[in-house]
């Protein structure tokens, strides 16, 4: 058993049995078999409320117990194993956000080039409404063609990162299985 030390925040899951914590429908061993959907939410959601900094540890209050220490390290294996899984696809689904951004950036730009070059050889430099409307027009169309690499680069990046560093952590978390009192 782990010990509860002090400035750990406990994530604490009460359950009828073990199998509860994981996904009835995964055919793999014991210890690789995928989470609950449910019981990853709440531990999840339960780990987002601490600074990302800040350790947590997860306690599982058993009505009926598993015998033996086997119990607690295949549970303490398979949590380890489903959030180390779920860091990994967070860092791919973060390459391929960058990935995109290079790409949207790309695209972004060229067409803000064209928009700009457009608008200085195809509108006349006239005091009038009519090719003014078309070069701010045109102006306006290439800025906004750099919106999506501009989001993905400004705010995307940060909720992904965030929840990765969650998943890192979740996946050395110490474990604990007890007996419910």
């Amino acid at each position: 058993m782990t010990n509860q030390m002090p400035g750990v925040h406990h994530i604490e899951l009460s359950l009828e049995n073990i199998d509860q914590l994981f996904n009835t429908l995964d055919p793999s061993p014991f210890h690789e078999k995928d989470l609950d959907d449910d019981a990853a939410e709440f531990i999840l959601s339960w780990a987002m409320e601490y600074h990302r900094q800040q350790p947590v540890d997860l306690i599982i209050h058993l009505q009926k117990h598993v015998d033996g220490r086997n119990a607690q390290q295949l549970v303490e294996a398979a949590v380890r194993n489903y959030f180390a899984y779920r860091a990994r696809l967070n860092v791919l689904e973060f390459k391929r956000l960058m990935k995109h951004g290079r790409l949207s950036l790309l695209v972004g730009l060229s067409f803000l080039v064209v928009c700009f070059v457009a608008a200085e050889m195809l509108v006349p430099k006239q005091p009038s409404a009519v090719p003014g409307f078309f070069r701010e027009g045109l102006t306006i169309a290439g800025w906004v063609a750099m919106w999506r690499p501009l989001e993905i680069y400004l705010y995307e990046w940060w909720p992904l990162r965030r929840r990765g560093q969650i998943f890192e952590k979740l996946s050395r978390m110490p474990v604990e299985v007890r007996k419910r009192a």
